[in-house]
């Protein structure tokens, strides 16, 4: 898996009335929740500095190298934390306030996750108003008091669906003056030293303290943070840090290949040590034979030697001393100590996904009581991974139909610059977005902006058929109303019915919940065709079907609709189109978009809302086609704090 690529949007917004005309630095981005997304926050925390200071913002004057530090560390625990707690999408903000009478200028961080449920919770107070609970650091962490540390204040802030951790960092401290005093910074220094610090190697627990409250709580926690998660390396990630130290001094997770066929090698996905110096000798200890099982061993706790014992099998054995335990306490541990280690097939409908090992150093065996509640766990893993699994199924599937349903390429129509922007919606399926510009007989090129209802597999079927017939039906010589009422007609058609099944039967394969096949099918789409013109620009036909209108912008900024609204296809039988048709001057613009950029939500509130969309548009004359696309979309991203949640398409014809 490559780096998460980014994109850093840096808004500089005005100072209100009455206060210093002083520009207001913004920088945001939204990250996925998996492993590599602590990395890329750390590098957007540096890019967006590095920005405001080539700027010359005036509050980054007082940025130094340590502040830069103190910010990357407070992002990559704030982070870490909602990648691991919360396993949702992280929205990363960053605010530069200027200084006032009663504040010096600060560095405001936010870490958005959307799983407000996982609260913070521990003992303990973090420092600043509104601030949260400290968790326990010795079970937990101490990325909370780190951040505590370093920010001079931090907190919560809890919205509908969301939940968002700050942080401010004050930048008057890192200026050469006036600064904090050496002993201050001494102090600050050994303080940040002192929580980075690893922890003793040896974990004192007490499995007394393992009841049956305990036990389900530590399971209901469990579920709780594996549920969801799309990744199995993720799951194998969080699995590991949950069993290490609570449960286990160390832990080795190996993941099944999925569809290797027989004799293929498990991969290690995790190894996870409580002291992290014992980590990578663990690993080369462990990545010298897999860990294979008995084939008759069940998904109950099975007896193995201690990694790196030189006198029976080893983890991989297949004899009887990979099943057993050495009564004199097992073999000698990598760095020269010992113990009991554990091994538990993953499992998920009862296909084997893997298997875990868990080691206890110093002790001849794990109790029962303990063994019984890994076990538990390692279900909850397995039904995790296998989810994880299903919705890669489902992804892969859905890319390899978006591939085949969407045009590898535009036509580039005589006379006519285009742009297009599409972003499907981020949930693992086929979008019902398409879009085609193709040229015709007789001097004609058309385009087509289409939206199905729902999305996946049954989608993919009305995509999949809309867009070649329309290719057909316009080269038959049908004018644009008629190309509607025939395509609206073979939507409504029983042949239909065969397409549908084989949707079920994709559907089914990728996991995903079948619908029923007599469930109607709306198609919204906007289709038109473009003549050009002698003396420049173009002649243009349009119809829309239900969809949003098609915009029309002049070059003195003036935007008016392009088309009539008339009814979905798919819905009315006996229904005959209507086309407008209009000449595009050269310097005028035709915008077409889909509901996900009109119907886009912040709140009750709608982005087309008092004719939002128009009034964006007005503020494009004499933008190029690239420039307008680009406009548009923008102004749709940040028109609510959380991203887009479905498929966004626009298309933009400018005459030259």
């Amino acid at each position: 898996m490559g780096p998460i690529p980014l994109q850093r949007d840096n808004v500089h917004r005005p100072a209100a009335a009455g206060h210093r005309n002083d520009p207001r630095p913004v920088a945001r981005t939204s990250l996925p929740g998996i492993p590599l997304t602590p990395s890329a926050a750390r590098g957007f925390v540096r890019a967006a500095l590095a920005d405001w200071t080539g700027l010359g913002v005036p509050a980054a004057v007082g940025f130094s190298d340590r502040l830069a530090d103190d910010a990357v560390t407070v992002a990559n625990e704030l982070v870490t934390n909602a990648v691991v707690h919360a396993g949702t999408t992280v929205e990363l903000l960053l605010r530069l306030e200027d200084a006032s009478e009663s504040e010096p200028a600060a560095l405001v961080m936010e870490v958005t996750d959307h799983h407000p449920a996982r609260a913070v919770r521990g003992e303990g107070t973090a420092s600043g108003s509104g601030a949260a609970p400290l968790p326990d650091p010795a079970e937990y962490g101490r990325g909370l008091q780190l951040v505590a540390t370093l920010a001079e204040s931090w907190g919560i802030t809890y919205r509908t669906g969301l939940k968002t951790v700050w942080a401010r960092l004050s930048v008057d401290d890192w200026s050469g003056a006036p600064g904090p005093s050496a002993e201050a910074a001494v102090r600050h220094g050994l303080r940040a030293a002192e929580i980075l610090a690893p922890a003793s190697r040896r974990i004192e627990r007490d499995d007394a303290d393992w009841d049956s409250r305990a036990a389900l709580s530590f399971l209901a926690e469990a579920s709780d943070l594996l549920a969801g998660q799309l990744d199995e390396d993720l799951v194998a990630a969080i699995a590991g840090q949950l069993l290490v130290p609570r449960l286990a001094d160390w832990c080795a997770i190996w993941l099944e290949s999925e569809g290797a066929g027989p004799g293929a090698e498990p991969r290690l996905a995790r190894v996870w040590h409580s002291d992290e110096t014992g980590t990578e000798h663990l690993r080369t200890v462990l990545e010298k034979e897999p860990l294979r099982l008995p084939g008759g061993a069940g998904t109950g706790p099975v007896p193995v030697p201690w990694p790196g014992d030189d006198t029976g099998d080893g983890p991989g054995g297949t004899g009887p001393e990979a099943v057993r335990v050495r009564g004199d306490g097992a073999g000698p541990l990598p760095g020269g100590r010992d113990g009991a280690a554990l091994a538990y097939r993953i499992t998920a409908g009862g296909r084997p996904l893997g298997t875990v090992l868990v080691g206890r150093e110093g002790v001849p065996r794990v109790p029962d009581d303990v063994a019984s509640l890994i076990e538990d766990f390692v279900r909850r893993v397995g039904l995790a991974v296998g989810a994880a699994r299903a919705y890669t199924r489902q992804a892969t599937i859905s890319r390899i139909l978006q591939r085949g349903l969407l045009p590898s390429k535009v036509a580039e129509i005589p006379g006519v610059t285009s742009a297009l922007v599409y972003e499907p919606g981020d949930d693992g399926v086929v979008g019902g977005d398409f879009y085609d510009i193709f040229p015709c007989p007789g001097d004609r090129w058309c385009f087509v902006l289409g939206d199905v209802q729902g999305s996946g597999p049954e989608a993919a079927v009305v995509t999949g058929l809309a867009r070649p017939w329309l290719r057909l039906l316009s080269r038959e010589g049908f004018g644009v109303g008629k190309v509607l009422d025939r395509l609206n007609r073979l939507l409504l058609d029983d042949a239909m019915e065969a397409a549908e099944a084989a949707a079920l039967m994709v559907a089914a394969a990728g996991g995903q919940q079948i619908l029923d096949g007599s469930q109607s099918r709306f198609l919204s789409l906007l289709y038109g065709e473009m003549v050009p013109l002698p003396g420049g620009g173009v002649r243009c036909t349009v119809a829309s079907a239900g969809h949003p209108l098609p915009l029309l912008l002049s070059p003195d900024g003036s935007v008016r609709p392009a088309a009539e609204p008339q009814v979905l296809l798919g819905v009315v039988e006996d229904v005959a189109y209507e086309s407008q048709s209009f000449d595009l001057a050269p310097g005028e613009s035709l915008l077409c978009v889909t509901d996900g950029v009109t119907e886009r939500r912040s709140g009750p509130a709608m982005f087309d809302d008092g004719d939002g969309l128009a009034r964006a548009l007005a503020g494009c004359a004499g933008l190029s086609a690239e420039g307008i696309a680009d406009r548009i979309k923008r102004a749709v991203h940040d028109f609510a704090e959380r991203p887009p949640d479905d498929d966004l398409a626009l298309l933009v014809l400018r005459a030259d």
